[in-house]
C-alpha cells in the first residue's frame, strides 16, 4: 500500500508529537508513527522551567496543570562539600516553577493532543526504512503489529525516533557518541521516603558522591521517589564485579550517601532497577534534504541538568516552524535548514558546556572520574567554544580573550557569580539562560528567526 502526506513524524514521543501538533494545527497534512502502544514507560521525569513557553506555544499547559503532576519549584543540591537550594522565583525568571511527571502519562498526554489538533496518529506501526532518492528522503516503510505494512511518500521526514535513530543512526550513520559522559544510570522507585529537608517544594534532589558520580531523588504523583545513580563505566563495571550484582553497586552507593540516606529511612524499594549506558551522543547533522532530527534522535547529553525533554520538545517546535515556512512559500527550503541546524545545534553546546561546567566544579572526586567528564581534543572541535559562552553569559565585559577559549578558561568564568546570585553551583549561570528561543531579529539563527503567531514560522532577520 503506498500513500502520499505532506509530513510524516516518526516517534511520538514529546519531539514528535510537538511537532506533529503544531503542524496539524495549521492544516498540514500530517501522519505520526509511533512503533509502541501509549501509555510506555520512560525516564526522564523532572522538566525545566525553561519548557512552560512550549507547552504554551502548543496549547498543552493547561492540560498538563490539571493532570495532577508534582510542581517543581526548584532544586536542592548536595554537591562537592557544598548544600544549596535553587528557587525557579526569582524576580527575573519568566517561568517559576515546572514539573516532576510520570513520563508515560506526560508523553500520551502531549500524543493525545497533538490527535485533537488534526494529527493521524497510528501506535504500534513501527518505521522500518526511509527511502532516499538522489540524497533527498522521501518516503519510509512502515510495518504494524498485525504484520500489515506500506510505505508513505512524503515532503518532509521527522526523525524523532529517540535513542533508536531510524534514519540518522541506522541509515545515514551520522551519530558520534560522546568521549565525554560515557557513564551508567541504574534507578528504581521507592515508597514511603520523606520530603527533602529545606528544598523548595516538590524539588528535584542531586547528591553528588565523594568519589565516582551522583544520586538523583525526583518525588512523583503516584506517591514514589526515583532515586537513580549516574557513575562512569570503568567504576561501574569494577564495582559490580567486586560486589557480585547491579543491586549491590546501587545500594552501597546510596549507603555512601547520607542526606539521601535520611530521605530515604523506613522507605522501601517498589521496583526492580533499570539501566542505561552510553546515552551521551550527537548527530554531525541534524537535517538534510527532506529531514530533521529531533529530540534523541538527534543528540542527548546527560541527565544532571534535566535538559532531554526540553530539547526535545525545543527541536519539535523548531522542526515545524522551519518546516512551515517551506510549506507555506515562505522561506526557502536550504535557509529552513541551515536555521533549524543553527538554532539547535546552539541549544545542544550551551548544555554540553554547562553540564561538563557543573561536573567540574566538583572537587571532590578522584582524579580518573573528574577527567572522565572533560571534553575531549575530539568533542571540542566541532564546538564554536566563544559563540556558546556568549550565549550563556550576558553583561560580560571581559571577552576580549574569549575567542581563544579553552575549556579550562571557560569553566573558570562560568563559575564567576553573576551579579547579585550566589556562588555556588554555576554561580547563576542557569537554565533561565540556557535555552531562549530565538524569537527576535538579534536572536537570529543562519539569518532567520522564530515567530509564533499566528503560528510558528520563520522570519528573515
Amino acid at each position: 500500500m503506498r500513500e502520499d502526506r505532506q509530513v510524516v513524524v516518526a516517534g511520538g514521543g514529546p519531539a514528535g508529537a510537538t511537532a506533529a501538533g503544531l503542524l496539524a494545527r495549521q492544516g498540514f497534512d500530517v501522519v505520526l508513527l509511533e512503533r509502541e502502544r501509549f501509555p510506555r514507560y520512560h525516564i526522564g521525569e523532572s522538566l525545566l522551567p525553561s519548557l512552560l513557553p512550549v507547552l504554551d506555544i502548543l496549547g498543552v499547559r493547561e492540560t498538563v496543570e490539571r493532570h495532577g503532576f508534582v510542581r517543581k519549584s526548584g532544586a536542592f543540591y548536595g554537591w562537592g562539600g557544598q548544600e544549596w537550594a535553587l528557587g525557579f522565583d526569582g524576580p527575573d525568571r519568566e517561568a517559576q516553577y515546572s514539573f516532576q511527571v510520570i513520563r508515560s502519562e506526560f508523553d500520551q498526554l502531549l500524543l493525545e493532543h497533538a490527535r485533537r489538533l488534526g494529527a493521524e496518529v497510528r501506535e504500534a506501526t513501527r518505521v522500518r526504512r526511509i527511502a532516499l532518492e538522489g540524497g533527498r528522503a522521501v518516503s519510509a516503510a512502515w510495518l504494524d503489529e498485525d504484520g500489515g505494512g506500506g510505505s508513505i511518500g512524503f515532503t518532509h521526514l521527522v526523525d524523532a525516533t529517540g535513542r533508536a535513530g531510524v534514519l540518522g543512526a541506522r541509515q545515514l550513520g551520522v551519530r558520534r557518541v560522546h568521549d565525554v559522559f560515557r557513564n551508567v544510570a541504574v534507578w528504581g522507585y521507592w515508597r514511603g521516603a520523606t520530603a527533602l529537608p529545606q528544598a523548595p517544594e516538590g524539588s528535584i534532589g542531586v547528591f553528588s558522591l565523594p568519589d565516582h558520580g551522583w544520586l538523583w531523588a525526583i518525588p512523583l504523583h503516584d506517591g514514589t521517589l526515583s532515586v537513580g545513580l549516574v557513575t562512569d563505566k570503568r567504576f561501574f563495571q569494577q564495582a559490580r564485579d567486586t560486589l557480585g550484582s547491579i543491586d549491590a553497586v546501587y545500594e552501597e552507593a546510596l549507603g555512601r550517601c547520607p542526606l539521601l540516606g535520611r530521605i530515604l529511612h523506613g522507605a522501601r524499594q517498589d521496583s526492580g532497577l533499570k539501566t542505561e549506558t552510553d546515552y551521551s551522543y550527537t548527530a554531525e547533522a541534524f537535517c538534510g534534504p527532506g529531514w530533521y532530527l529531533a529530540g534523541d534522535a538527534a543528540c542527548f547529553l546527560d541527565p544532571l541538568l534535566s535538559t532531554g525533554v526540553h530539547l526535545a520538545m525545543y527541536s519539535g517546535l523548531l522542526s515545524a516552524a522551519a518546516i512551515s515556512a517551506v510549506l507555506r512559500g515562505e522561506v526557502e527550503a536550504d535557509a529552513a535548514r541551515a536555521f533549524y541546524q543553527t538554532a539547535y545545534r546552539n541549544a545542544y553546546e550551551r548544555l554540553l558546556i554547562l553540564v561538563g561546567a557543573f561536573y567540574r566544579i566538583h572537587d571532590g572526586r578522584d582524579a580518573y572520574f573528574r577527567q572522565a567528564q572533560q571534553l575531549s581534543h575530539r568533542d571540542q572541535r566541532p564546538l564554536r567554544l566563544h559563540e556558546s559562552f556568549l550565549n550563556i553569559i550576558t553583561g560580560a565585559e571581559d571577552l576580549h580573550d574569549a575567542r581563544s577559549l579553552s575549556p579550562d578558561h571557560l569553566y573558570a568564568k562560568l563559575r564567576k557569580p553573576l551579579d547579585g546570585r550566589t556562588g555556588q553551583g554555576l554561580g547563576g549561570h542557569g537554565t533561565s539562560h540556557m535555552l531562549p528561543l530565538p524569537i527576535i531579529p538579534d536572536q537570529a539563527a543562519a539569518g532567520h528567526y522564530l515567530t509564533l503567531t499566528p503560528y510558528p514560522t520563520l522570519r528573515p532577520a
